[in-house]
């Protein structure tokens, strides 16, 4: 369903849309990226979550367009619905990245959080497809292994249940960002996980007009 007409917040859906101008004028520039984008969005997420402390850990570019990812080495829209970690492994990316901290921060509350917008006009096409948190059982996540080049991880795909409720935001604009929980420490009926896929938008007649371009961003969140 259309999430436009929703209010829906990280803790209870797992998802929220956000409205964020860029100072971005090349989202394939890396030093862009870590100049402007990065600050931006560290920004957001404080105001948002009110955490303490933000640390964005990669970026992943995608496009619907064979040329385009050709021409810059980047991915298509992932096409199988996931939830990027499992318990184990979102508490394993902190040891990945912060070995010296890590044991520390895991004494308080810290999630991960992705920030997903366009890179280039509004997205008609393959948009981002969101499960609402609180329709998914434990039951309904499978734990399984994502190999590769350098690590061995886990992810999270999705059993069919018919309580579950789909939802995403149509036309994307480039100051929109879509905001969706991958993990969360806390065990105390919050949203934790938030299986997501791009999907192809049957009302859309022309599915070669999209031309979808986005970038996503993987962020630690500490409270």
């Amino acid at each position: 369903q259309n999430a436009r007409s929703m209010e829906t917040s990280l803790d209870r859906e797992g998802f929220l849309l956000a409205n964020q101008q860029t100072q971005v004028t090349d989202f394939f520039s890396d030093t862009e990226i870590t100049s402007i984008y990065e600050k931006e969005i560290k920004s957001l997420l404080i105001d948002i979550t009110g955490a303490k402390r933000v640390e964005i850990f990669d970026h992943t570019r995608r496009a619907s367009s064979i040329e385009t990812q050709r021409q810059h080495g980047i991915r298509e829209p992932a096409a199988t619905i996931h939830n990027d970690y499992d318990d184990e492994s979102g508490r394993r990316r902190l040891w990945d990245f912060f070995p010296q901290e890590a044991e520390a921060l895991a004494q308080n509350r810290f999630g991960i959080i992705n920030i997903w917008r366009s890179m280039n006009g509004p997205v008609s096409n393959f948009p981002l497809g969101l499960c609402d948190a609180s329709s998914v059982a434990d039951e309904d996540l499978v734990s399984v292994p994502r190999v590769s080049r350098d690590r061995v991880g886990t992810i999270q795909m999705t059993t069919f249940n018919p309580s579950h409720r789909w939802c995403y935001y149509p036309h994307m604009q480039m100051d929109e960002v879509l905001l969706f929980k991958v993990y969360d420490s806390a065990n105390d009926g919050r949203a934790r996980f938030t299986p997501h896929t791009s999907f192809e938008d049957p009302s859309i007649k022309d599915a070669t007009s999209a031309g979808r371009q986005s970038i996503e961003s993987r962020c630690f969140v500490f409270f």
